[in-house]
C-alpha cells in the first residue's frame, strides 16, 4: 500500500481568489475592523476559506502544490478582440475596494503564493498551470465555482466548489451545459454571457446552443452547415451571426500559454509560519480566527517575531504604530548586498513597503539618484545609497577613493526590480508620483500604490497643505527632520549626493517611515468619510499615467523659439520708442514708479493713489481702466508687457529647458488646487495664452517627431454644461441636447432678440454672462470686460437670473452649504473646504463665497478629465494605438501619435473622455490634429 501511495501523482490545487473575492463578499454580512471601521468582510470570508484548504492539505497525502491566481484588472487581450468586452460590469462596490490588498496580504499570511499577470485574467493563468501541471503528470483541482472554468475538466483535472463543498467533474458540467467539458467553448460563444458582454448569437441560449453542438460536432462545423438548419429564424440568425460566434469564442475560450511568473516549483506548499499568520490576523482583529489557528500552525515555525526575517533584525510589527505612541526609530544604513535582501525577504512578508527616494534635483526628469529608503512598519526603515561622493560622519565605513561605501546601483537595481512589482506588497509613497518617474528613468516600475499625498487630497481639500511635514505635524503630532537641516541653506547649501550618510540616514529613512504611518491613518478615513471611489477611481490612477506623461516631454521647435524672441524683442522696442513719444521723455517701462509719475504727475491721468512706499499704483487693472478711457499710453505699456511676459516666461526660458532629447518635461502638481485641477511647473505649460495671436505663436512652436502628428482633445464649454446639469437649468439643458449656439440662445432669451441676424456683440455679452456667473462675476467686472457702463452691465445680469432663476437658486443654495458647513462638494464626492467662509471681513467672505459657488463646477470638470486620463492608457494600449498622452491643459489633453493613427485616436480620445462621467447634457469634445500644437487645437 505504502508504495502505491508513493506512486501516486502529487496533485496542484488553484484557487480562483478573484471569484472568490465577490462570492465571500456577497455571501457574508458586513464586517468591519472596530479600531478604524475599515471593511473586512471578504477579508475574513477568504482567511476562513484559505484556513479550510490548508486544513484539506494537512489531509490529502497528494496535495502538494497550491497557489491563489487574481484578476490584475479590467483590461486583458480581450479587450483587443472586442473592446466592449466586460464593459457593462458594474462598479467595483466601495466597501470591496480596500479590502482586495489584504486579501493578498492574507494568501502569503497563509504561505501560499498570491499570483496575477496584466494584460490576463485569473482563469487564464488557471488554465496554463493546470496545463503545465499535467504534462507533469500531476493531477489538478481548481477551487471555483466559476462556470467558464469548466472547459479545463478532462481527465486528471477537476472542480472544487467551495461555496456547495462538491466536487465538480464531467457530469456536473454536463448538467449545466449539456455537452462534455470539450464542447463547453462552442456553447458558450453561441449563448453568450451578458455579464461579461460576450455578444453570442441573439435568440440562443445555452439549451438551444447544446442541441445545435450535439448535432452538429463543433461550432466550426455547425457554422458551415447553417443553410442546412430547417428552422428558418435559427437558419437566418446563425448566417447572420456567424462572426459574433467567432468573437465570442474567441473571448469565451481559456488561454492556456501564458508565460507566467512563477514556475510550478514556486507553487509548492511551504509550512505555514506562525509569527507571520498570527501578526496578519491580530492586525485585522480576526481574534477568534486566530485562536482556532492558533493550536495548528503554532510551533510549526519560530515562535519569535523578532526571528520572522533574521535573529539580527529587529521586526516593528504594525500594530505596534498608534499616533499617542509612537515607537522608537530602528533605522539602518544599507551599504551591501546581503542586508538589502534581508529588507526585501521583509518587505514581501509585511505585504506593505514605504519608498521613498532622495535625488539632486526638484526636477524628477533631471535629477540624479542619490539613495532610496524604505520603510516596513513604524519605526522600521532603512535607507540605500547609491549615490553620494561626500565623506561620510564618523564611524562610517568609507569605500575606496573617498566615496563612501555603496552598493552598485546596478545591484541595487536588480535587487529591488521584483519587490517593486510585486502584486502582493502594496507600495505606499508620499507623492509617488516623482518617485515613480525617478525610478523609471532606472528600470524601476512600481506597482501597486498607495499615496499619501492624494490621499490627504482626497479627504481634505482646501483644509491645509498635503505636504508630508506637515501632515506629520498635523496628524502625529511630530516635527520632522527638514532638508535645509542637512543641506544647509542660501550659499552654503549643498545637494544632497554630498550630505554625509549618518545625517542623509535619519533625514532619508524618516521620510519612508512617516509616510507609512501616515498611511495607517489617513486610507481607513476613506470608507468612513465615503472618499473611496473619490481616491481609488480619480486620484490613485493618475501617479503612473501622469509619470509616464512627465517622462514623455513634448518637443519644441528651438529655432522657433529663438525666432519668436527676437521678433518680441523688435516689437517692444517699437513699443518702448512709442511710448517714450507719447511722454515726451524717455523712462523705463519696466519701473512701476517711473511709470507712475509720467502717468500721474506729469500726464495727470485721473485715478492715480499712491501706496505704502510712496509709488502709484500701476497694476493692469488700472493701466486696463485707463486704457478703457481712450488714454493711448496705459494702452501702449500693456502692450508691451505682455510681449515682455511672452519673452521672458516662454521664448526665452523654454529654450533653457529643452532637455537633450529636444523635448521640454514639466511637473505637473496633483495636489496644489482645493478644486482638484492640475498644476504645470518648472515649465508651466497651463498658461500660455491663447486668446491672443502672440500667444498661439507660442503653441507652434510645440512641434510632433517626424512621422507623428499632435493631437489636441478638448472639452467643449464643460463647465456650463455642468452647471445645467448640477443647476438643473431645463432651457440650458435642451439647448445643450438640441446642439444649439448656447450663447445665441442664451442672447436670445435674455435680451429679446431673434436668433437670426443677431449683432455679434449681442452673443458676445451673453458668452461673458455665461462664463462670468461661474466665477460670481460683478456688474463691475461684466462692464469692465464688454467696456459698458456699469448700470447696463448691472441690467444684463438682472435679466439673467430672471431668465434662468434656477442658477440663482444654485448660488443660493451652494453659499448657504458652504457657511453651514465649511466646504461643497463636486459630482464626484470631492469635498472642497473653505474654512474661512464666516469671516468677519466683508472682503474675503464675498471672496469666499464666489470660490464656492465655483468649486463645484470646476472641481466637476476636473473630476472629468481626470477619470478620462486614467482610462486613456488603457484603451489606447487594447486598440493597439502607439498614441502617448503629453500635457493637460485644463480641459485640454494633447497627444502625440503617429500620422497614420491620427484619426483613430482622435475617434477613440473623444469616446474615452465623452464616457467619463454620465450628466444630464452630453460632453461634447472637439479634436484636432497637426504638426504644432497650435495647428491641432
Amino acid at each position: 500500500m505504502a508504495g502505491q501511495a508513493d506512486a501516486a501523482p502529487h496533485r496542484l490545487y488553484l484557487i480562483d481568489g478573484s471569484g472568490y473575492i465577490f462570492r465571500a463578499y456577497h455571501a457574508l454580512p458586513p464586517l468591519t475592523r472596530k479600531s478604524d471601521g475599515m471593511p473586512v468582510g471578504a477579508v475574513s470570508g477568504f482567511c476562513n476559506m484559505l484556513a479550510s484548504l490548508r486544513e484539506r492539505a494537512e489531509a490529502d497525502g497528494r496535495l502538494s502544490h497550491m497557489a491563489v491566481i487574481f484578476d490584475a484588472g479590467r483590461v486583458t487581450f480581450r479587450n483587443e478582440i472586442y473592446p466592449a468586452y466586460k464593459a457593462n460590469r458594474d462598479e467595483t462596490p466601495e466597501d470591496l475596494t480596500p479590502q482586495f490588498a489584504p486579501i493578498k496580504q492574507a494568501t502569503r499570511a497563509f504561505a501560499l503564493p498570491a499570483i496575477e499577470m496584466e494584460g490576463f485574467e485569473a482563469d487564464d493563468l488557471i488554465a496554463t498551470y493546470a496545463r503545465m501541471a499535467r504534462l507533469r503528470g500531476m493531477e489538478v483541482v481548481v477551487v471555483s465555482s466559476d462556470k467558464d472554468l469548466m472547459q479545463l475538466v478532462r481527465e486528471g483535472v477537476s472542480l472544487f466548489d467551495p461555496m456547495k463543498n462538491r466536487p465538480i467533474g464531467p457530469t456536473e458540467v454536463m448538467e449545466k451545459f449539456g455537452v462534455s467539458p470539450d464542447k463547453v467553448v462552442d456553447v458558450q460563444a453561441l449563448a453568450g454571457d451578458s455579464t461579461d458582454n460576450v455578444p453570442g448569437v441573439p435568440g440562443i441560449g445555452v439549451k438551444t446552443a447544446a442541441e445545435l453542438i450535439n448535432a452538429y460536432g463543433d461550432l466550426d462545423s455547425l457554422l458551415a452547415r447553417a443553410g442546412e438548419i430547417k428552422q428558418p429564424k435559427r437558419r437566418e440568425t446563425l448566417l447572420t451571426n456567424a462572426d459574433k460566434a467567432r468573437v465570442s469564442r474567441e473571448l469565451v475560450k481559456l488561454k492556456d500559454d501564458v508565460t507566467v511568473g512563477p514556475s510550478l516549483e514556486d507553487l509548492a506548499i511551504k509550512a505555514v509560519e506562525w509569527p507571520t499568520l498570527d501578526a496578519f490576523l491580530e492586525e485585522m482583529e480576526f481574534r477568534t480566527l486566530r485562536g482556532r489557528l492558533e493550536a495548528r500552525f503554532k510551533g510549526l515555525a519560530p515562535s519569535s517575531k523578532a526571528q520572522l526575517i533574521d535573529p539580527d533584525t529587529p521586526r516593528l510589527q504594525a500594530e505596534a504604530a498608534t499616533p499617542e505612541a509612537a515607537p522608537e526609530a530602528a533605522y539602518e544604513l544599507v551599504q551591501d548586498i546581503e542586508a538589502l535582501r534581508r529588507w526585501v525577504a521583509e518587505a514581501e512578508a509585511a505585504g506593505i513597503l514605504a519608498v521613498d527616494t532622495e535625488t539632486t534635483d526638484l526636477s524628477p526628469t533631471r535629477a540624479d539618484l542619490v539613495g532610496i529608503s524604505l520603510s516596513t512598519g513604524p519605526g522600521r526603515a532603512c535607507y540605500i545609497p547609491v549615490g553620494h561622493g561626500a565623506p561620510n560622519g564618523d564611524g562610517l565605513d568609507l569605500g575606496g577613493g573617498g566615496r563612501p561605501k555603496q552598493i552598485p546601483l546596478a545591484d541595487v537595481v536588480a535587487a529591488l526590480k521584483p519587490l517593486l512589482i510585486d502584486a502582493s506588497v502594496l507600495k505606499v509613497g508620499q507623492n509617488i508620483k516623482y518617485d515613480m518617474v525617478v525610478l523609471a528613468r532606472h528600470g524601476l516600475h512600481v506597482t501597486p500604490y498607495d499615496d499619501t499625498m492624494l490621499l490627504s487630497y482626497a479627504l481634505d481639500a482646501g483644509k491645509h497643505g498635503h505636504g508630508m511635514d506637515e501632515l506629520a505635524e498635523r496628524h502625529l503630532g511630530h516635527s520632522t527632520i527638514k532638508y535645509d537641516d542637512v543641506t544647509g541653506t542660501g550659499k552654503a547649501r549643498i545637494t544632497f549626493d554630498r550630505v554625509p550618510l549618518d545625517k542623509a540616514l535619519n533625514y532619508a529613512a524618516e521620510d519612508a517611515d512617516i509616510t507609512l504611518r501616515l498611511h495607517r491613518l489617513l486610507k481607513p478615513r476613506l470608507l468612513a468619510e465615503k472618499r473611496t471611489r473619490l481616491y481609488e477611481e480619480i486620484e490613485r490612477p493618475l501617479p503612473a499615467v501622469v509619470a509616464e506623461m512627465e517622462l514623455a516631454g513634448i518637443k519644441v521647435d528651438k529655432a522657433e523659439l529663438n525666432r519668436l524672441s527676437a521678433d518680441f524683442a523688435g516689437r517692444m522696442a517699437d513699443l518702448e520708442r512709442k511710448a517714450h513719444d507719447l511722454a515726451e521723455e524717455s523712462f523705463n517701462l519696466g519701473s512701476p514708479k517711473q511709470l507712475g509719475e509720467i502717468l500721474f504727475d506729469k500726464m495727470k491721468l485721473p485715478g492715480g493713489k499712491k501706496g505704502k512706499t510712496g509709488a502709484y499704483g500701476t497694476g493692469a487693472d488700472i493701466l486696463e481702466d485707463l486704457a478703457a478711457q481712450g488714454h493711448d499710453l496705459p494702452r501702449v505699456v500693456l502692450d508691451w508687457r505682455q510681449l515682455q511676459k511672452l519673452k521672458s516666461t516662454y521664448t526665452d526660458a523654454l529654450q533653457e529647458q529643452i532637455g537633450t532629447d529636444g523635448r521640454v518635461h514639466t511637473s505637473f502638481s496633483l495636489a496644489a488646487t482645493s478644486t482638484g485641477r492640475f498644476a504645470s511647473t518648472d515649465p508651466n505649460l497651463q498658461n500660455i495664452p491663447i486668446r491672443t495671436e502672440e500667444g498661439r505663436k507660442i503653441r507652434r512652436a510645440f512641434v510632433a517627431e517626424p512621422g507623428h502628428v499632435l493631437i489636441s482633445a478638448d472639452y467643449s464649454q464643460i463647465e456650463l454644461r455642468i452647471l445645467a446639469d448640477i443647476a438643473d437649468i431645463p432651457a440650458l439643458k435642451q439647448a445643450f441636447l438640441d446642439g444649439v449656439d448656447i450663447h445665441a440662445l442664451t442672447a436670445s432669451q435674455v435680451f429679446d432678440v431673434p436668433l437670426e441676424g443677431m449683432d455679434p456683440m449681442v452673443r458676445r455679452s451673453a458668452k461673458a454672462i455665461n462664463f462670468g456667473i461661474i466665477y460670481g462675476m460683478s456688474a463691475f467686472g461684466l462692464a469692465a470686460q464688454l467696456g459698458i457702463p456699469q448700470r447696463e452691465a448691472a441690467a444684463y445680469i438682472d435679466a439673467y437670473f430672471k431668465r434662468y432663476p434656477g442658477i440663482r437658486a444654485y448660488m443660493d443654495r451652494t453659499k448657504k452649504q458652504a457657511h453651514e458647513q465649511g466646504y461643497v462638494e463636486t459630482a464626484f464626492g470631492r469635498r472642497v473646504h473653505l474654512p474661512n467662509i464666516n469671516s468677519r471681513n466683508p472682503a474675503e467672505r464675498a471672496f469666499l463665497e464666489r470660490a464656492a459657488i465655483n468649486a463645484p463646477i470646476q472641481g466637476t470638470a476636473a473630476d472629468v478629465i481626470k477619470r478620462a486620463m486614467g482610462r486613456l492608457p488603457a484603451a489606447l494600449a487594447a486598440d493597439g494605438l502607439k498614441a502617448r498622452m503629453l500635457l493637460q491643459v485644463h480641459d485640454e489633453l494633447v497627444f502625440e501619435a503617429p500620422a497614420d493613427q491620427a484619426e483613430a485616436t482622435m475617434a477613440l480620445a473623444k469616446q474615452v473622455m465623452q464616457s467619463a462621467a454620465k450628466l444630464s447634457v452630453p460632453l461634447d469634445v472637439e479634436a484636432g490634429q497637426g504638426a504644432n500644437w497650435d495647428d491641432a487645437h
